[in-house]
């Protein structure tokens, strides 16, 4: 059983809670707030990547064209939201062959699913950074990708409103 101080877990996990939320080393939240973002959905495996430091887009993407500094994350489960987001330190192009920044595992757990393409991108990502108020779904979840401003994700109390003020 989990018990609170101050409203922190203190023990065990919560289901549907975030452990970034409260880690005391997670970067802070002082990205400018004009700053543009490239929102895409995630699953739970491509989301650990995203912790390790890493996205792969297939070429193809016009995400991987696009100029933004930060990436978003929605969240396809466990919780169906934004809950994060991450400055982009670089873009590498990768070939199915090679070996970094991806490894054939996790080329085969986060390309392979989606797309039979040789050739992606992969943005090496900074720290993940927890919003402090999560932008839930009360849509049909992101499709593609969305942009928008680091400030557009702080203020969107929904996806609905974050799709008002996003460019697909």
């Amino acid at each position: 059983m989990c018990r609170f101080r101050g409203g922190y877990p203190t023990d065990g996990r919560i289901p549907g809670v975030d452990p970034d939320r409260y880690a005391r080393d997670a970067p802070a939240d002082d990205a400018p707030g004009d700053a543009r973002v490239c929102v895409v959905a995630v699953r739970p495996d491509t989301f650990e990547r995203c912790r390790k430091g890493v996205y792969p887009a297939p070429r193809s993407y016009d995400r991987t064209r696009e100029p933004f500094e930060y990436m978003g994350f929605y969240r396809t489960a466990p919780t169906s939201a934004v809950t994060h987001y991450a400055r982009v330190r670089a873009r590498t192009d990768q070939h199915r062959d090679g070996d970094d920044p991806l490894s054939p595992a996790d080329w085969a757990a986060t390309v392979e699913p989606f797309s039979d393409t040789d050739a992606v991108t992969v943005f090496e990502l900074g720290g993940l950074v927890p919003l402090d108020d999560p932008v839930g779904n009360d849509l049909n979840g992101v499709r593609g990708a969305w942009y928008c401003t680091v400030a557009d994700l702080r203020a969107a109390g929904a996806l609905s409103e974050l799709a008002d003020r996003a460019r697909a």
